[in-house]
């Protein structure tokens, strides 16, 4: 495999949402996508070009260059995808050339939501509101259960999750793989111009490290939606997790705190990822470049 496959990813970020996140000690968004490919990938050999097309001076691979890479990974997002602007309409039209140059694409969150829309279909406010932390008793759909994104995965789990907006009407050739009681489209596969997407509304990229630190840097926010009585309670909140992440044998804290293998077993949490590279990514290496 040489240097192992090729990926573009799109961090989906503002600069400001960025230096936010760095500013609370969290790693960008496309910093974990990077890692996570790495890890994901046989034998940890992989190429990764991160970009963020938010930002007004981004280089977005066109044509040929595009078609170079073996997949294209997009991470989560601060921004809201139905409010075109110059941050968000290039990623929506981004998306659709990924979509024309057949590169198999994945990400979170963020990811699902540009897919869906690039392909044509809504997004919207989620009307139950912001759904934070642990994403609870996502199951899959019939069509989940039959998709190659979630072989070997159980069928009903738990998963990391942040965020106020969720898909509300699919495009043609997209399928619901997964869903909750508060978020109807969990996971999506989109087929559109000769190309898939395999999107999650959840993070796999994420660690209890890493929850802890967007927690931290969005502990205002979420103690003004109700999730805190205040700051203080979500900074004990941030405290438990990051001691669960040093010692993973806190009972007290898993068990406080309704976590378990689903999100602390990385093989189990990334089951999606490892299954979009073995089934997408791996048997394209060299078909598009050649």
């Amino acid at each position: 495999m040489g240097n192992g496959p090729k990926y573009l990813v799109l961090d989906g970020y503002s600069k400001a949402g960025r230096e936010d996140l760095r500013a609370g000690g969290a790693s960008t968004a496309g910093d974990l996508y990077e890692r996570m490919l790495k890890s994901c990938t046989p034998g940890g050999k992989a190429q990764v070009d991160i970009v963020c097309p938010a930002d007004a001076d981004a280089a977005l691979p066109k044509g040929a260059e595009l078609a170079q890479y073996d997949g294209i990974a997009w991470t989560g997002s601060s921004l809201t995808v139905f409010e075109p602007g110059p941050a968000v309409t290039p990623q929506v039209e981004f998306a659709r050339a990924a979509f024309e140059a057949k590169v198999p694409s994945f990400g979170s969150c963020w990811a699902a939501q540009i897919a869906v829309v690039a392909a044509g279909g809504t997004c919207a406010r989620n009307p139950k509101g912001r759904e934070m932390f642990l994403a609870r008793k996502i199951g899959l759909t019939r069509d989940g259960r039959a998709h190659q994104l979630y072989q070997d995965k159980k069928a009903i789990f738990d998963a990391w999750i942040s965020h106020d907006d969720e898909i509300t009407h699919l495009p043609p050739g997209a399928q619901i793989l997964a869903s909750n009681d508060f978020t109807h489209v969990q996971a999506v596969s989109v087929t559109y111009k000769g190309g898939d997407f395999w999107g999650l509304q959840y993070h796999p990229e994420y660690d209890l490290h890493e929850m802890a630190r967007l927690i931290h840097c969005r502990r205002e926010k979420l103690t003004g939606l109700g999730f805190f009585k205040d700051v203080d309670a979500a900074d004990v909140f941030v405290n438990d997790l990051e001691a669960l992440h040093q010692d993973p044998s806190r009972k007290d804290i898993s068990w406080k705190l309704g976590i378990d293998e689903d999100v602390m077993n990385e093989d189990i949490r990334q089951m999606e990822v490892r299954n979009w590279i073995e089934m997408q990514v791996l048997p394209g290496i060299g078909v598009r470049s050649a």
